[in-house]
């Protein structure tokens, strides 16, 4: 672990990278206290905070509003039903290369990108429903 991390980041970092599936701020304030590890939920969002601004983890944002936390050395992309909330993982990322010309066209260090998708699966399609146009 980087030595400039405080002991609430170390703890959810290494969560965080032990876990196949991006966390919220609630499951991971649940695991630790199931761990022994509690801490305040108030200090899981500073340490969350923390770690994003230093690129060490990546945060997508559902349909719904909640943001779901993972390493930032996982590249997941996804299709996401605005209905149901069930998300597909897409098993290849379409914009690495856009990344690479980016980094190098601005001088930009960019430390990890996110691509969600939103739409209606198809088990809600075949129930028929529809998300109103415009």
């Amino acid at each position: 672990m980087s030595p400039h991390l405080t002991r609430s980041q170390e703890r959810i970092l290494k969560l965080l990278d032990a876990s196949d599936r991006a966390l919220s701020a609630q499951d991971l304030y649940l695991e630790l206290r199931q761990r022994k590890q509690g801490m305040g939920l108030a200090t899981v969002y500073r340490a969350l905070d923390g770690l994003k601004l230093a690129g060490s983890i990546q945060v997508r944002t559902l349909a719904s509003g909640e943001s779901l936390y993972s390493s930032s050395h996982e590249d997941r992309h996804h299709l996401t039903c605005l209905h149901c909330g069930n998300s597909i993982e897409l098993d290849q990322c379409p914009v690495h290369q856009l990344e690479t010309q980016l980094r190098q066209q601005h001088q930009f260090k960019i430390y990890y990108h996110t691509l969600e998708f939103f739409g209606i699966c198809t088990d809600c399609q075949a129930a028929g429903i529809q998300v109103p146009q415009g």
